[in-house]
């Protein structure tokens, strides 16, 4: 078994507790389902936000969709001048026995523009 991170981004309408809430419980569950991921798996997740995002915590959407035991981390990103804003990225370590290449990274909304997103698997 191999511990793989598994990356995801999404963009969120406007600094509220909803739509920031909104917005990860609909990339996590993106993520989840695009890699069948199962909780207890998941060694850890770290969800960060551009600096304008900052009415709650994105982890809680993980609370709420049950991820009552799984470590988690909000942080925010660096504030690179012209950067894509309003932006929440996941960032999943998740044990697993899928190679490399069989992991998808899930980029939605005005994230799909984001480098990474190249690579995900459809």
């Amino acid at each position: 078994m191999w511990c793989r991170g598994i990356r995801g981004a999404t963009t969120v309408d406007s600094n509220t507790k909803e739509d920031i809430l909104n917005s990860g419980k609909e990339l996590l569950q993106k993520m989840i389902d695009a890699n069948g991921l199962v909780p207890e798996n998941v060694a850890c997740a770290i969800f960060t936000t551009t600096q304008d995002l900052n009415a709650e915590f994105p982890a809680a959407a993980a609370r709420q969709l049950g991820w009552s035991h799984t470590a988690l981390m909000c942080a925010q990103e660096m504030n690179v001048p012209d950067s894509l804003q309003r932006c929440l990225r996941i960032l999943i370590l998740y044990n697993t026995e899928k190679s490399a290449e069989e992991i998808v990274h899930v980029y939605i909304k005005g994230a799909t523009t984001l480098r990474g997103a190249v690579s995900q698997k459809k």
